[in-house]
């Protein structure tokens, strides 16, 4: 930031060596197992997924919830007008702040999220509602779901009250902006600067390791897929390691430069050509059945809004999660991961700010944009299911993600180059998180002003195992998808503080008013 300790002049903090070893080596030997023995790796995983889903799932669809409703009490409260940073005026325009924030989640695979879930979901109608697959009476229950995994319980958890916590703690009290804050209301001075801190620190960090990763690997998967239908190029793993070593190369020298140059930058620029794009989908696609959908879908949303943040289905309380294992509790695990480190960043943005302006973007406007995001890219391939049987579903089949998108997209008018630019989206989408993350991780293992080596070796270490993992085969992604899950339990447990000391913050807020 221009005008705080993200300047470049200023010194560069000392790195947390125990942090960094701790961290650092089970990514290290989480890759050297990948390696070695995918098989007995795979098993583990699953084992720990099974667990984790089965046990934690419930907890965490209460803990999603109950952060949205708080977040709305708090902008309702006298509190909820008390500006947070230390900073009389916000450092960026509210244009690049949203970008920043709005890029961050969307890129952990909403362009191929948005095309692909909506028209799962519409194949194969969710539990709750049970309507017959591929047919009009499907069309509602699979935007409201697809609302429900990327609307305001997803955005909610990424830091509307975390980030209250963060700001207080850090910018007033002077604590630390790092995960380990976040058990201060719990643990007082030993979550600061005993084990305790420690272990929140590196559990934070492996969660957003994993889930970036993730998305990483699966870009260089369906950028060479893309590049294999466009152009006609071979879809090998050279191809693969190829996109993701350029795609590590641009977010890496983007956090070398830090929030108020490469990666607002980056963000900006992102957020136009989503713009762009999106305006002549919604043109040049099905109009009408974009707009009725969205209204219609988000109408089932918030009709049935508790039944589906809530729904088991046959696994009540700690039964077999299936469906909802694959589906709400992978997604909420890897929101969940992103957590403490995203309410960090967005602490470091959101400076001269309010806590009712910071939770209104957070849990209302970035929900409501990214669920009619949701609705122009997978509304426009539903429709075209709709129209002609087997236009998207045939290249679908087998949960092909990146499929469904150029099926979307190449039957729309000047589809190749739609199609090209939608790879370059997707591609840049997931260098806005690439960059953050790297920033932020090393931020947390480090004073206010990360070193530029730590931030080069988190974004390139990121990079390295995202191609390690795919050169074992696809299954070394889809088993980190299931680790992503295993990762998040440690984590959501850092932010049940959150619950009611924000509460309290605004609480205190309001009567210092």
């Amino acid at each position: 930031m221009a005008e705080t300790s993200m300047d470049t002049h200023k010194p560069e903090g000392r790195v947390n060596k125990p942090l960094f070893l701790i961290s650092g080596g089970f990514i290290a030997l989480f890759c050297v197992a990948a390696l070695i023995n995918l098989d007995g790796l795979s098993a583990a995983v699953d084992w720990g997924f099974n667990i984790s889903a089965t046990y934690f799932g419930l907890y965490w669809q209460v803990l999603l919830l109950a952060t949205f409703l708080i977040g709305l009490l708090l902008c309702i409260l006298p509190g909820g007008k008390a500006v947070m940073g230390g900073l009389a005026a916000p450092e960026f325009t509210t244009f690049q702040w949203g970008s920043m924030i709005m890029c961050t989640l969307l890129a952990g695979g909403g362009v191929f999220w948005a095309a692909g879930e909506p028209i799962a979901h519409f194949l194969y109608s969710p539990p709750l509602f049970g309507a017959e697959g591929a047919t009009e009476a499907a069309v509602n229950p699979a935007m409201a779901q697809s609302f429900m995994h990327w609307g305001f319980l997803a955005w909610a958890i990424l830091g509307s009250l975390t980030t209250v916590m963060l700001m207080h703690y850090h910018y007033e009290k002077g604590l630390p902006l790092a995960p380990r804050t976040l058990l201060y209301p719990v643990f007082g001075d030993k979550a600061i600067h005993g084990p305790i801190g420690l272990i929140a620190d590196a559990a934070s960090i492996i969660a957003v390791v994993a889930g970036t990763v993730g998305p990483i690997g699966f870009l260089g998967l369906q950028v060479s897929y893309g590049l294999a239908d466009l152009f006609g190029l071979s879809d090998t793993f050279a191809t693969q390691a190829a996109v993701i070593a350029g795609l590590a190369a641009i977010y890496t020298i983007s956090a070398m430069t830090g929030l108020s140059r490469g990666i607002q930058v980056l963000s900006k620029i992102n957020v136009i050509l989503a713009a762009a794009l999106l305006l002549f989908v919604l043109i040049a696609g099905p109009t009408g059945f974009i707009f009725g959908s969205f209204f219609s879908g988000f109408g089932t949303y918030l009709g049935n809004f508790f039944q589906i943040a809530l729904f088991r289905g046959e696994a009540g309380l700690f039964g077999e999660p299936g469906w909802l294992g694959w589906w709400t509790v992978f997604f909420w695990g890897w929101f969940m991961g992103y957590g403490p480190l995203m309410a960090m960043f967005i602490a470091r943005v959101s400076r001269g700010r309010s806590i009712r302006s910071i939770i209104i973007m957070l849990s209302i406007i970035a929900p409501i944009v990214t669920n009619f995001w949701f609705t122009i890219i997978g509304g426009t391939g539903v429709a075209m299911e709709l129209a002609n049987p087997g236009t998207i579903s045939a290249a679908f089949e087998g949960f092909n993600l990146p499929a469904a998108l150029l099926a979307i997209t190449s039957n729309l008018p000047m589809g190749f180059v739609i199609s090209l630019l939608f790879l370059i989206l997707t591609t840049i989408f997931v260098a806005t998180t690439g960059d953050s993350m790297s920033y932020v991780i090393s931020a947390t293992m480090s004073d206010d002003h990360p070193p530029a080596a730590l931030r080069v070796f988190w974004g390139i270490a990121m990079g390295i195992m995202a191609i390690i993992l795919i050169s074992v085969g696809s299954g070394g992604v889809s088993k980190l998808q299931s680790f992503i899950v295993v990762t998040a339990v440690p984590v959501s447990l850092l932010l049940l503080p959150s619950l009611w000391d924000a509460l309290r913050i605004t609480l205190a807020k309001g009567k210092e008013g």
